[in-house]
């Protein structure tokens, strides 16, 4: 047995169509956030890579564009891996406007993919980053469970110690740094506002789990009993409590917040639209700034 070899340090990959048992080709598909999807053909005798197709994506070339895995250190110690990318003719001018987009929950990947969307933000100088926060399968069950129910808050503070760590590295300042979640990606973004809202000039929250505790205290909203394995049930006092501490919505204080874009889903069956809708209500009424809202 072998390892294959790839040039970016960052990316996504996995196995194509197969079908013939006795054969040395190895087809499978790659892409980074700088690479489109490809695939790939691979001579296992003779170990040598042939590009079968690529996704075709006009008026762009890969070699204008960085990848880059770095890891920023947890309050606990924990190494954080961060995935981003860049256009490699900004990066040296300084720190850039950075984008940086988080999920952490369901032990979902957030893959390292190609985006032609991206592309128009990455040659207006932006760095587009992901924080592969532990809620997250990532880094397997351990990581996913270690971002769960009584540890959820390692989710928020792993997003934090990333945008510190793009800081502290001349990536990015605060005034140059966009956070971006959605759903529960939304409840992390939430979260953030309240625990380091000096740390982003700009926060966008789509259709965001901010209103937690309420929504897990009501069984008769559809998704509610099956949250209980994501987020703990809340008649548990244990589990209400900590709910409580870290619920965006409940922990809205009257102090400074960063610019905000708050959307809501009309017909989202996952999160109800009055949960972004009552977040910024009371974002409105107790934030003592003039940022957009």
């Amino acid at each position: 047995s072998h390892r294959i070899g790839f040039p970016e340090p960052t990316y996504t990959l996995g196995g194509s169509w197969n079908p013939n048992f006795k054969t040395t080709v190895f087809r499978f598909h790659y892409s980074s956030l700088a690479t489109p999807e490809s695939v790939i053909d691979y001579d296992l005798a003779n170990r040598i890579q042939t590009m079968v197709k690529r996704e075709t994506v006009a008026d762009y070339d890969p070699n204008d564009y960085l990848t880059q895995y770095l890891f920023a250190p947890a309050p606990d110690g924990t190494r954080i891996p961060i995935s981003l990318v860049y256009k490699k003719s900004v990066r040296r001018s300084g720190p850039q406007p950075l984008l940086l987009y988080g999920y952490g929950a369901y032990e979902q990947i957030v893959d390292p993919t190609f985006s032609s969307a991206r592309i128009s933000l990455l040659n207006r100088g932006f760095i587009y980053a992901i924080a592969h926060v532990r809620g997250g399968g990532e880094l397997g069950a351990g990581w996913y469970q270690a971002g769960k129910w009584l540890n959820k808050k390692n989710t928020f503070t792993d997003f934090i110690a990333s945008a510190e760590y793009l800081i502290k590295e001349n990536y990015t300042r605060a005034e140059k740094l966009v956070a971006l979640g959605r759903s529960a990606g939304g409840l992390l973004v939430g979260a953030v506002a309240n625990l380091r809202p000096d740390l982003f000039q700009a926060i966008v929250a789509d259709v965001p789990f901010v209103d937690t505790l309420n929504t897990m205290l009501d069984p008769t909203l559809p998704l509610t009993e099956l949250e209980y394995g994501e987020w703990g049930n809340p008649t548990d006092k244990t589990f209400y409590d900590y709910i409580a501490s870290y619920s965006p919505y409940d922990n809205v204080t009257a102090k400074f917040y960063p610019n905000l874009l708050v959307t809501a889903g009309w017909n989202d069956p996952r999160v109800s639209y009055w949960e972004p809708a009552k977040w910024v209500a009371k974002l409105r009424e107790l934030k003592t700034d003039n940022n957009l809202l």
